[in-house]
Protein backbone atom coordinates (compact mmCIF):
# COMPACT_ATOMS: atom_id res chain seq x y z
CA UNK A 1 0.00 0.00 0.00
CA UNK A 2 1.26 3.51 -1.04
CA UNK A 3 2.81 6.19 2.02
CA UNK A 4 -0.04 7.96 0.47
CA UNK A 5 -3.08 5.81 0.97
CA UNK A 6 -1.99 4.60 3.95
CA UNK A 7 -2.04 8.20 5.16
CA UNK A 8 -4.73 9.50 3.47
CA UNK A 9 -6.95 6.52 5.30
CA UNK A 10 -5.75 8.33 8.48
CA UNK A 11 -6.99 10.80 7.32
CA UNK A 12 -4.17 13.01 7.30
CA UNK A 13 -4.10 13.51 3.78
CA UNK A 14 -6.41 16.67 4.80
CA UNK A 15 -6.98 20.16 4.01
CA UNK A 16 -4.12 22.64 5.04
CA UNK A 17 -1.62 19.45 5.32
CA UNK A 18 1.66 19.96 3.62
CA UNK A 19 3.54 17.72 1.38
CA UNK A 20 6.85 17.92 -0.77
CA UNK A 21 6.55 16.38 -3.87
CA UNK A 22 9.52 13.65 -5.01
CA UNK A 23 8.80 13.49 -8.81
CA UNK A 24 7.39 15.58 -11.60
CA UNK A 25 4.01 15.89 -11.83
CA UNK A 26 1.44 18.11 -14.38
CA UNK A 27 -0.95 20.46 -12.17
CA UNK A 28 -4.15 20.99 -13.70
CA UNK A 29 -6.86 24.18 -14.37
CA UNK A 30 -9.87 22.21 -12.72
CA UNK A 31 -11.16 19.28 -11.53
CA UNK A 32 -12.32 18.02 -14.89
CA UNK A 33 -10.58 19.97 -17.48
CA UNK A 34 -7.59 17.80 -18.89
CA UNK A 35 -5.72 21.72 -19.44
CA UNK A 36 -2.36 21.57 -18.52
CA UNK A 37 -2.17 24.83 -15.77
CA UNK A 38 1.43 24.11 -14.95
CA UNK A 39 4.23 21.41 -14.93
CA UNK A 40 5.54 21.14 -11.18
CA UNK A 41 8.69 19.75 -10.46
CA UNK A 42 10.13 17.46 -8.28
CA UNK A 43 11.43 19.27 -4.42
CA UNK A 44 8.26 21.46 -4.65
CA UNK A 45 5.40 22.01 -1.48
CA UNK A 46 2.26 21.86 -1.48
CA UNK A 47 -0.78 22.17 0.79
CA UNK A 48 -3.80 20.38 0.13
CA UNK A 49 -6.30 23.06 -0.51
CA UNK A 50 -9.34 20.81 -1.34
CA UNK A 51 -9.51 16.81 -1.02
CA UNK A 52 -12.06 14.22 -2.40
CA UNK A 53 -15.66 13.97 -1.49
CA UNK A 54 -16.32 11.79 1.30
CA UNK A 55 -12.72 11.47 2.35
CA UNK A 56 -12.99 8.54 0.06
CA UNK A 57 -9.50 7.45 -1.96
CA UNK A 58 -9.92 6.84 -5.23
CA UNK A 59 -7.29 6.74 -7.81
CA UNK A 60 -9.76 8.87 -10.24
CA UNK A 61 -9.88 11.63 -8.60
CA UNK A 62 -8.18 15.15 -8.30
CA UNK A 63 -6.98 17.19 -5.54
CA UNK A 64 -7.02 20.82 -5.12
CA UNK A 65 -3.46 22.15 -4.10
CA UNK A 66 -1.67 25.62 -3.69
CA UNK A 67 1.85 25.20 -4.61
CA UNK A 68 3.69 26.49 -1.49
CA UNK A 69 6.28 28.61 -3.21
CA UNK A 70 4.05 30.56 -5.44
CA UNK A 71 0.93 30.62 -3.95
CA UNK A 72 -0.31 29.04 -7.20
CA UNK A 73 -3.55 26.71 -7.30
CA UNK A 74 -4.20 23.79 -9.08
CA UNK A 75 -5.28 20.22 -9.90
CA UNK A 76 -3.47 17.04 -8.64
CA UNK A 77 -4.07 13.89 -10.55
CA UNK A 78 -4.21 11.42 -6.99
CA UNK A 79 -3.06 8.49 -9.05
CA UNK A 80 0.20 10.70 -10.46
CA UNK A 81 0.89 11.18 -6.50
CA UNK A 82 0.07 7.81 -4.84
CA UNK A 83 3.66 7.42 -3.94
CA UNK A 84 5.20 10.21 -4.50
CA UNK A 85 4.85 12.48 -1.90
CA UNK A 86 6.10 13.14 1.34
CA UNK A 87 4.12 14.91 4.27
CA UNK A 88 6.13 18.24 5.77
CA UNK A 89 5.20 20.03 9.05
CA UNK A 90 7.19 23.69 8.59
CA UNK A 91 7.50 25.72 5.36
CA UNK A 92 8.39 28.87 5.34
CA UNK A 93 9.42 31.08 2.63
CA UNK A 94 13.01 31.82 0.96
CA UNK A 95 12.94 35.90 0.71
CA UNK A 96 16.17 37.66 -0.62
CA UNK A 97 16.52 41.49 -0.37
CA UNK A 98 17.09 43.52 -3.47
CA UNK A 99 20.57 43.30 -3.42
CA UNK A 100 20.66 39.67 -3.12
CA UNK A 101 18.73 39.04 -6.30
CA UNK A 102 20.35 41.83 -8.61
CA UNK A 103 23.43 39.94 -7.52
CA UNK A 104 21.89 36.73 -9.39
CA UNK A 105 20.85 38.30 -12.96
CA UNK A 106 23.83 37.67 -14.99
CA UNK A 107 23.29 34.02 -14.05
CA UNK A 108 20.03 34.41 -14.68
CA UNK A 109 20.62 35.39 -17.89
CA UNK A 110 23.24 33.21 -18.80
CA UNK A 111 20.58 30.24 -17.90
CA UNK A 112 18.10 31.20 -20.18
CA UNK A 113 20.59 31.98 -23.18
CA UNK A 114 21.75 28.33 -21.85
CA UNK A 115 18.58 27.03 -22.49
CA UNK A 116 17.69 28.48 -25.93
CA UNK A 117 20.06 26.62 -27.22
CA UNK A 118 18.67 23.43 -26.91
CA UNK A 119 15.86 21.83 -28.82
CA UNK A 120 12.62 22.83 -27.89
CA UNK A 121 9.16 24.57 -28.64
CA UNK A 122 6.41 26.38 -26.67
CA UNK A 123 4.29 24.61 -24.50
CA UNK A 124 1.49 25.78 -22.39
CA UNK A 125 2.42 25.10 -19.14
CA UNK A 126 5.40 24.46 -19.27
CA UNK A 127 8.35 24.80 -16.61
CA UNK A 128 10.30 21.65 -16.79
CA UNK A 129 12.36 22.24 -19.94
CA UNK A 130 13.64 22.34 -22.24
CA UNK A 131 9.69 23.15 -23.55
CA UNK A 132 8.42 26.56 -21.76
CA UNK A 133 5.70 28.51 -22.09
CA UNK A 134 6.55 32.76 -21.23
CA UNK A 135 5.95 33.06 -17.31
CA UNK A 136 7.36 29.20 -17.42
CA UNK A 137 10.66 30.52 -18.26
CA UNK A 138 10.82 33.34 -16.30
CA UNK A 139 9.28 31.50 -13.36
CA UNK A 140 12.24 28.75 -13.54
CA UNK A 141 15.02 30.90 -14.94
CA UNK A 142 14.31 32.77 -10.80
CA UNK A 143 13.45 29.68 -9.08
CA UNK A 144 16.72 28.25 -10.14
CA UNK A 145 18.59 30.60 -7.60
CA UNK A 146 15.51 30.22 -5.46
CA UNK A 147 13.69 33.40 -6.23
CA UNK A 148 10.01 31.97 -6.13
CA UNK A 149 7.77 34.87 -8.65
CA UNK A 150 4.32 34.19 -9.38
CA UNK A 151 3.49 31.52 -12.09
CA UNK A 152 1.70 33.50 -14.90
CA UNK A 153 2.73 36.34 -16.67
CA UNK A 154 0.01 38.73 -14.83
CA UNK A 155 0.57 37.68 -11.77
CA UNK A 156 4.64 38.48 -12.52
CA UNK A 157 3.22 41.52 -13.76
CA UNK A 158 1.61 42.77 -10.70
CA UNK A 159 4.31 41.18 -8.48
CA UNK A 160 6.89 43.65 -9.54
CA UNK A 161 7.89 46.88 -9.01
CA UNK A 162 6.61 49.07 -11.88
CA UNK A 163 9.82 50.33 -13.84
CA UNK A 164 9.01 53.61 -16.19
CA UNK A 165 10.70 54.09 -18.90
CA UNK A 166 10.82 55.45 -22.09
CA UNK A 167 9.91 53.36 -24.78
CA UNK A 168 11.55 54.93 -27.85
CA UNK A 169 15.30 54.93 -26.23
CA UNK A 170 14.48 52.66 -23.77
CA UNK A 171 16.31 54.43 -20.67
CA UNK A 172 15.13 53.31 -17.48
CA UNK A 173 15.09 49.67 -18.08
CA UNK A 174 18.47 46.97 -17.45
CA UNK A 175 19.38 43.82 -17.67
CA UNK A 176 17.09 41.30 -15.92
CA UNK A 177 13.99 43.65 -15.69
CA UNK A 178 10.22 42.00 -16.89
CA UNK A 179 8.83 43.20 -19.74
CA UNK A 180 5.29 42.99 -20.32
CA UNK A 181 2.95 42.64 -23.24
CA UNK A 182 -0.98 42.24 -24.14
CA UNK A 183 -3.69 44.95 -24.54
CA UNK A 184 -5.05 47.95 -22.63
CA UNK A 185 -7.12 45.51 -19.47
CA UNK A 186 -4.01 42.55 -19.14
CA UNK A 187 -0.81 41.01 -19.64
CA UNK A 188 -1.14 37.96 -21.96
CA UNK A 189 2.92 37.67 -22.36
CA UNK A 190 5.64 37.77 -20.63
CA UNK A 191 9.88 38.59 -21.63
CA UNK A 192 13.00 39.19 -19.94
CA UNK A 193 15.45 42.12 -20.91
CA UNK A 194 19.16 41.50 -22.11
CA UNK A 195 20.76 44.72 -22.96
CA UNK A 196 20.21 46.90 -25.66
CA UNK A 197 17.02 46.43 -26.91
CA UNK A 198 17.00 42.84 -27.04
CA UNK A 199 15.50 40.29 -24.43
CA UNK A 200 14.84 36.29 -24.56
CA UNK A 201 11.33 35.17 -24.36
CA UNK A 202 9.40 31.66 -25.32
CA UNK A 203 6.86 32.65 -27.55
CA UNK A 204 4.30 30.78 -29.45
CA UNK A 205 3.55 29.53 -33.13
CA UNK A 206 1.30 32.64 -33.91
CA UNK A 207 3.24 36.03 -34.10
CA UNK A 208 6.11 33.75 -32.70
CA UNK A 209 9.04 31.60 -32.99
CA UNK A 210 7.32 28.70 -31.24
CA UNK A 211 10.24 28.37 -28.40
CA UNK A 212 12.83 30.30 -27.13
CA UNK A 213 14.27 33.37 -29.02
CA UNK A 214 15.58 36.84 -28.80
CA UNK A 215 13.49 39.73 -30.37
CA UNK A 216 14.42 43.51 -29.97
CA UNK A 217 12.42 46.35 -29.07
CA UNK A 218 14.09 48.87 -31.30
CA UNK A 219 13.20 47.10 -34.78
CA UNK A 220 10.54 48.85 -36.32
CA UNK A 221 11.41 46.74 -39.92
CA UNK A 222 12.33 43.98 -41.51
CA UNK A 223 11.47 41.70 -38.08
CA UNK A 224 8.18 41.12 -38.05
CA UNK A 225 8.26 38.91 -34.74
CA UNK A 226 10.14 41.58 -33.22
CA UNK A 227 7.70 44.59 -34.58
CA UNK A 228 4.64 42.51 -33.70
CA UNK A 229 6.17 42.29 -29.86
CA UNK A 230 7.09 45.75 -29.63
CA UNK A 231 3.44 47.20 -30.94
CA UNK A 232 2.04 45.53 -27.85
CA UNK A 233 4.32 46.07 -25.21
CA UNK A 234 2.38 47.50 -21.75
CA UNK A 235 5.74 47.81 -19.71
CA UNK A 236 8.30 47.00 -17.34
CA UNK A 237 8.73 45.85 -13.99
CA UNK A 238 11.52 44.59 -11.93
CA UNK A 239 12.00 41.48 -9.09
CA UNK A 240 13.02 43.17 -6.04
CA UNK A 241 11.38 40.65 -4.01
CA UNK A 242 10.42 36.86 -3.35
CA UNK A 243 7.11 35.58 -3.47
CA UNK A 244 5.98 34.43 0.71
CA UNK A 245 3.63 31.63 -0.39
CA UNK A 246 0.68 34.13 -0.39
CA UNK A 247 -2.56 32.36 -2.86
CA UNK A 248 -2.53 34.16 -6.14
CA UNK A 249 -5.18 35.92 -7.69
CA UNK A 250 -6.00 33.59 -10.73
CA UNK A 251 -8.99 35.72 -12.21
Amino acid sequence: MSELKQNSEKNIFIPGTKWLLNNNINGYKNIESNELATEIIAGRKLEIKDYPKNNAFESSQRVKVKLLEDGYICWLELKEIQAQVKQIYNWQPILFSKKEICMQIPQILDWVERASKKTNYYLWGGTFGPNFDCSGLIQTAFSLKNIWIPRDAYQQEKFCTKIEFNKYTLEGIIPGDLLFFGNDKRCSHVAIYIDEGYYWHSSGIENGRNGIGIDNLKIISKDSISFYYKSILRGAGRIESCHDGTEVDQS
